[in-house]
């Protein structure tokens, strides 16, 4: 399957050195042009009566003339990240919204509210915020405004004046009747085409982020037994005179291995499964984008069907096809515009991460080689000396 193949091809002229591997790629962020920087960090924990929960500072530094300060510093829950997301999609149905880490866990990872849960949770939640704040359209949402500069009661009070009942039931009810009709008959060709990739990537990324998961149990399956199998060398030193110093030396190599495991444990945790389990996310993100699309198209269509059967109403749904077309024109630029953008922002990291990971690998495969290859050679050396010892009269 060639599906991916952009994904993953490099150039034939790549240098062979790992470190010219990393440097070929530089994915620099333009900081002089940026003019909104936010950061998500010291996790603080509240414990009250009916729960338990996490909040986050979010600091935010700014020259945009919209702001009335140059920096901001607030506290936000992860309800608070939902909410925003949920706006920015109210707001921009047809435009990729990044990605929030899930409520729930995975069991057998890390527990909830333990120091690795929150932090990896604290990263997540610091890039939602900056690829919105690197997004052309999203940066200027006045949600995600209020988001980063309204203290508690103000997000609170600005939370409680959402769309009123009747408008999310008319939303509820158009979503409905949209999916209920069936597929869209007047689809453009190259939202099919981004329909197949979508469907192609999401199988793909689905079944990296498994197999990355099951690598990852088995390394730390690995790296515990090898916790227990190097000390056993040392106990058994003490009672085998004539091999001790060998024995010893294996229970070095050992834990110079077992150090250099974790090592590589600690890249996979924080650097590829992060980074795929993302895009496991933006799969599902994106084939809800291109539904929402197919809603707005089919919202037309079936104005065009009804005017078609009601000629005396003609000139009323002329003027609400008129306004459905232009709708429909202004979700499709929306979306292929931001489909270019996601593609290259993947391609970038998926390059960056495998190219990543394949470092780590070479340099936890060399430091093992090393270790092995130098106790074999004191055991040579060794070996040696005792044969010329036996060869002298």
């Amino acid at each position: 399957d060639t599906s991916l193949a952009e994904v993953n091809s490099f150039s034939p002229s790549m240098p062979i050195s790992p470190s010219s591997m990393i440097n070929q790629y530089k994915f620099e962020d333009e900081p002089e042009l940026r003019d909104l920087f936010i950061t998500v960090d010291d996790p603080e924990s509240h414990i009250t009566a009916i729960e338990t929960f996490i909040t986050y500072r979010v600091v935010t530094k700014t020259s945009r003339g919209e702001f009335d300060s140059s920096e901001y510093e607030v506290r936000r829950r992860y309800q608070d990240f939902l909410w925003l997301k949920s706006k920015l999609e109210e707001a921009h149905p047809t435009l990729i919204i990044p990605p929030l880490p899930e409520k729930f866990i995975m069991k057998g990872m890390v527990e909830r509210f333990s120091d690795e849960f929150i932090e990896t949770r604290r990263k997540a939640l610091h890039k939602f915020l900056n690829r919105i704040a690197d997004h052309p359209t999203l940066t200027f949402n006045e949600d995600f405004k209020i988001f980063l500069t309204a203290q508690a009661w103000e997000l609170s009070s600005h939370k409680k004046q959402g769309p009123g009942l009747l408008s999310r039931m008319g939303q509820t009810v158009r979503a409905v009747a949209s999916s209920v009709r069936g597929g869209v008959k007047n689809r453009p060709e190259i939202f099919t085409e981004m329909n197949n990739y979508m469907e192609t990537f999401s199988q793909k990324i689905n079944v990296l982020d498994k197999i990355a998961h099951r690598i990852y149990k088995e390394e730390r399956e690995y790296f515990n037994e090898m916790k227990e199998y190097g000390p056993v060398h040392t106990l058994w030193s003490a009672s085998e005179e004539d091999i001790a110093d060998s024995l010893k030396g294996v229970a070095s190599c050992i834990d110079k291995c077992c150090k250099a495991t974790e090592k590589r444990m600690a890249g996979l945790s924080e650097n590829l499964l992060p980074i795929l389990h993302e895009y496991v996310l933006y799969s599902e993100i994106l084939m809800g984008v291109l539904k929402r699309r197919d809603q707005i198209q089919g919202e037309l269509d079936s104005k065009v069907d009804a005017l078609a059967n009601k000629k005396a109403e003609k000139d009323l749904f002329s003027e609400e096809i008129g306004k459905l077309e232009d709708k429909v024109e202004c979700a499709n630029n929306a979306l292929k515009a931001d489909w270019d953008r996601w593609k290259q922002n993947m391609q970038c990291d998926m390059r960056s991460t495998f190219t990543n990971v394949a470092e780590n690998n070479l340099r936890y495969y060399e430091e093992c080689l090393a270790t092995w290859e130098s106790f074999l050679a004191s055991q040579t050396v060794d070996l040696h000396v005792e044969e010329d010892s036996e060869d002298r009269p």
